[in-house]
């Protein structure tokens, strides 16, 4: 389907250029096919737009140059090796809203470039999201009330051996409302037939399985609906969610869950991640959470995703990025890790977060943090989501800006115990430092004896004269 309508496209935009396109899918007969790859194999053809059919072994290119692979997540490894052998020299490049782990991960470790479109078309609004149970009354007032302003709907279930039951109870809840339904093994004809009526607006609402995701376009749905979501990854459901709100009106997404099943802790994550991310170009956000839920994969093997057991995941990450580092030629420099002891609570309270996978997140990320902005940053969502910090937490956030300024300052270590602190410098102390109470015990090493225990904004102020 979608192979079609980037035919469609294409076709159009190119209509002033003698350039020949032509299309390879399920839609054109094997008598079509079969001239379209002899012409391939010729070098008539300048433009070729293919389904998985490109990976046949009849099809040779001439003089292939540019290879765009989109929807880069519905591929497995060993069909992206199959499509990198079409020729040794050729560019490549991946399109994909939501870049599986593994592939994200080697733009983020610079095995490949990595370009993020961030600016989304004029006149788009974010997506309304709601994670919820099933509910025949809310999807009834959902379905009726996109009639109501002229739109359709998408009602996702994504089991094809009961979508004739679920048809059959959507008669009885919407008795007035045109249902088509749509899966991967109907006919082609008369699934093209079903989807051509539907975008000129012969149904209301369209029942299919998630034979919508990659890419379909049809700016008059802006309410979708998703059965069992708790069952389908998080690329899946943005992609689906991605199917409304291609217009200028807001869109609706509800993703439900069956309230007689039990959902899973990841299942969970992943549902709770896509509400959270539903701003415009969230699709990063949503892969980074998706790669920090499953893990990188492995980039020599097949697996997409998982974390590599051996040696851990920061640890494999860490030395990966210093060998491809080397590779380019970049000399690292050594990075300074402060450890910080000082005797305060710093810590994030359950009773302030009572979900410890939030708790976890929110500690990688202020450990992670690099400049006091990204700790402001974290300062402001923390307040933002659960409201004014306790004292624990303030501390917290503190001492994060206090270790990326030991850091800056090249201290090792900072030792605090009442009115003593010890500073461990990784370089030799400046002569003309003056800072009341200091003892020098060694060119890297000082005492600080303060009149009482100083507070943390002091420490701060502190290690700025340093």
């Amino acid at each position: 389907l979608l192979a079609e309508q980037h035919y469609q496209t294409f076709t159009q935009r190119f209509q002033n250029y003698p350039a020949n396109i032509e299309v390879l899918s399920r839609f054109r007969t094997p008598g079509q096919q079969k001239k379209i790859v002899q012409a391939i194999n010729q070098g008539l053809v300048d433009i070729v737009i293919a389904t998985h059919r490109l990976l046949s072994k009849d099809v040779k290119f001439m003089n292939l140059g540019l290879l765009v692979i989109d929807e880069e997540h519905r591929f497995g490894v060993a069909q992206k090796e199959k499509i990198k052998a079409l020729k040794a020299q050729v560019d490549v490049l991946s399109l994909s809203a939501t870049p599986i782990p593994r592939s994200l991960h080697m733009g983020l470790t610079g095995l490949r470039d990595l370009s993020v479109i961030e600016t989304p078309p004029p006149q788009r609004y974010p997506i309304t999201t709601y994670v919820m149970e099933y509910n025949e009354e809310i999807v009834r007032e959902a379905v009726m009330a996109e009639i109501a302003r002229g739109g359709q709907t998408f009602f996702v279930h994504n089991r094809i051996q009961d979508i004739q039951r679920v048809k059959a109870e959507l008669e009885k809840l919407l008795p007035q409302v045109r249902i088509a339904v749509g899966h991967g093994r109907m006919p082609e004809e008369e699934l093209a037939q079903t989807i051509t009526e539907f975008v000129a607006g012969k149904f209301d609402l369209f029942l299919c399985t998630a034979i919508i995701e990659s890419g379909l376009d049809m700016p008059n749905v802006n309410t979708i609906i998703v059965d069992m979501a708790d069952h389908m990854g998080m690329a899946q459901l943005y992609q689906l969610r991605g199917r409304v709100g291609r217009s200028d009106r807001v869109a609706y997404a509800y993703l439900t869950y069956r309230p007689d099943k039990a959902v899973t802790e990841t299942a969970q994550k992943r549902l709770n991640a896509i509400r959270e991310f539903n701003e415009l170009g969230a699709g990063m956000k949503i892969a980074l959470r998706d790669l920090e839920i499953r893990g990188a994969g492995n980039i020599l093997g097949a697996e997409q995703h998982g974390y590599i057991y051996a040696v851990g995941f920061d640890l494999y990450c860490r030395l990966l990025e210093q060998e491809t580092a080397k590779l380019r030629g970049v000399v690292p420099s050594e990075t300074i890790n402060p450890q910080l002891d000082i005797d305060v609570d710093y810590y994030i309270p359950d009773s302030y977060i009572p979900d410890s996978g939030t708790k976890m997140r929110i500690y990688r990320q202020l450990l992670l943090a690099g400049t006091t902005e990204e700790v402001d940053d974290i300062r402001n969502e923390i307040v933002d989501r659960f409201g004014r910090l306790p004292p624990a937490v303030e501390n917290f956030l503190q001492i994060a800006g206090l270790r990326i300024k030991a850091r800056d300052k090249e201290i090792k270590s900072l030792h605090r115990k009442g009115d003593k602190i010890e500073i461990v410098l990784n370089k030799t102390l400046d002569a003309d430092i003056k800072i009341p109470g200091l003892k020098k015990i060694n060119p890297y090493t000082v005492h600080i004896q303060t009149e009482k225990s100083s507070s943390l904004a002091a420490l701060q102020e502190m290690l700025e004269l340093i």
